[in-house]
């Protein structure tokens, strides 16, 4: 069922208003009223996120949620969503990034069949050089045409 409507309005003199409305959800989950048609969302791509794109936009989430005081730590973390420590330090590790390397991570092409062609295991190396022009030409062997 669409929320998307058609209002009629007749006017004393014989006009006849059509317009079109929609509900959208607006602050703290109000519906709010909006003339025209509903948007179209924009159509979603064959294939698959990587991975390690889940877990680049996942280790940049979790450093805000640090930041803003939602949880304490990285063991906090962890614990709520169960991974070892270790794992969610791996994780972590991916903000040691370069910048454009997090952006290049972060838009890799999906995947439309058979393996992953980045992995979080193939990045490790890279999030432990500390110098981003030497982790720059480490980021090129691992994905070439980047």
């Amino acid at each position: 069922m669409s929320s998307d409507m058609v209002v009629t309005e007749r006017s004393s003199d014989g006009f006849t208003v059509e317009c079109k409305i929609h509900f959208r959800r607006g602050h703290c989950g109000r519906k709010r009223l909006q003339h025209g048609e509903r948007p179209r969302p924009a159509p979603v791509g064959p294939g698959r996120m990587q991975r390690v794109t889940k877990l680049m936009a996942l280790a940049i989430r979790f450093q805000r949620l640090v930041l803003e005081g939602a949880v304490r730590d990285y063991a906090d973390l962890a614990r709520l969503g169960n991974v070892t420590r270790a794992r969610m330090t791996q994780i972590m590790n991916l903000l040691h990034l370069a910048p454009d390397i997090q952006e290049a991570v972060l838009f890799l092409p999906k995947v439309h069949g058979g393996h992953d062609r980045v992995t979080e295991r193939d990045v490790r190396p890279i999030c432990a050089a500390s110098d981003w022009a030497v982790q720059r030409r480490m980021w090129r062997k691992v994905c070439p045409n980047r």
